[in-house]
């Protein structure tokens, strides 16, 4: 097999190599089927089961009560932006909304389409850079719900603290966290996640739904949008992303191998580390995001002057380090070191790091 490299791509993103294995394995004719995923029919006993056993773990991964829905849609998080105000933008007409990069923004943008959106605060103008600062008199008592993004990925900021939103059902974008950290699901109405960054590969959204939430859609919200039509189905209303589901399964498998999101949490908050803490003490290297707020699978920093970034990220991909390249808005560097990237990937990054700063000082 050709040399992996160090993927640090923000999404899709690195896989664990030991469930990509498996999956070729078990690509051409998976155990007592005498075919692939791929070619199961999505009604059948076997593929039944992989649901179910998917369902099974990320209830047990994450510690889902009894009365929250798991769904896996298509359609990515995108979609979700105007998924949830048609289902849940129904009482008053009206939700709030925390701006903390470009998926929130556009994911209220899109809301606007459907009633009235009330942004409580935003970091726009420092080019997102932390998470800002909550006024509660500026929540809406009436709001049918309150939106954050739980990690922003294009930024490198994360909220370590959720927003007490009292009776307003509190919904969060998770996409590029998820199962990467400890969360208390019991705080929120509604979260979601797009598989291709810490789940599996794109083309499976988790969506998971606290029940008292589902059965109140806008009249002209498409079947195929509503959440109370898939979690009536078991999420087997039209044929769903099976090959994405069952590889998100084998990803829940390797979760709880490792010790589950409590163990990764404290892996993931080691890489996390070596990175921050050589970025704090380089001379060279700056990272742009405010410390309390950092992520720990998102890490944008920059150097100097653009040719010295561009130098970097050219180095860098003949040594074996690829898609560092930040954001267009933010620029220079970013390496996502989601729950796939081994410590060995970011200690190693960081050793490069050392190196060209010295070529380059």
């Amino acid at each position: 097999m050709e040399k992996r490299v160090y993927n640090f791509s923000a999404g899709p993103s690195m896989l664990p190599l030991e469930v990509l294995e498996q999956a070729q394995r078990e690509l051409v004719c998976y155990p007592s089927a005498g075919m692939s995923v791929m070619e199961m029919s999505h009604r059948s006993k076997v593929f039944e089961s992989i649901l179910e056993k998917a369902k099974a773990d990320l209830k047990e991964l994450m510690h889902i009560p009894d009365n929250y829905k798991i769904l896996f849609l298509q359609g990515g998080g995108s979609t979700q932006f105007a998924m949830i105000p048609m289902n849940l933008m129904n009482k008053n007409n009206k939700a709030d909304y925390v701006i903390t990069g470009q998926w929130a923004k556009k994911a209220a943008a899109e809301a606007e389409r459907y009633g009235k959106v009330n942004i409580v605060a935003s970091s726009a103008d420092s080019t997102f850079d932390h998470i800002p600062e909550l006024d509660k008199s500026k929540f809406d008592p009436e709001a049918d719900y309150f939106y954050i993004t739980l990690n922003n990925t294009i930024y490198g900021t994360r909220w370590t603290e959720l927003p007490d939103t009292g009776n307003v059902p509190l919904v969060g974008d998770m996409s590029s966290s998820i199962l990467s950290q400890e969360i208390d699901i019991t705080k929120f109405g509604l979260l979601y996640a797009g598989a291709q960054k810490n789940l599996g590969p794109a083309g499976v959204t988790v969506v998971i739904v606290r029940e008292d939430l589902l059965g109140n859609a806008m009249d002209f919200t498409p079947t195929m949008l509503r959440y109370d039509i898939h979690a009536e189905n078991n999420s087997l209303y039209n044929t769903p992303p099976t090959y994405g589901i069952y590889f998100m399964g084998l990803v829940f498998e390797w979760v709880k191998r490792q010790g589950g999101v409590a163990a990764l949490q404290k892996i993931n908050e080691h890489k996390a580390g070596i990175l921050y803490d050589f970025l704090d003490q380089s001379q060279l290297f700056k990272g742009t995001v405010v410390k309390k707020d950092r992520s720990l699978m998102n890490a944008p920093f920059v150097l100097p002057t653009e040719e010295l970034n561009a130098k970097f990220i050219q180095e860098a991909k003949a040594q074996g380090f690829e898609n560092l390249k930040g954001h267009r808005t933010v620029g220079g560097m970013r390496a996502s070191m989601y729950n796939a990237m081994p410590v060995e990937g970011v200690e190693k990054l960081v050793e490069f790091m050392k190196k060209f700063e010295m070529e380059n000082k």
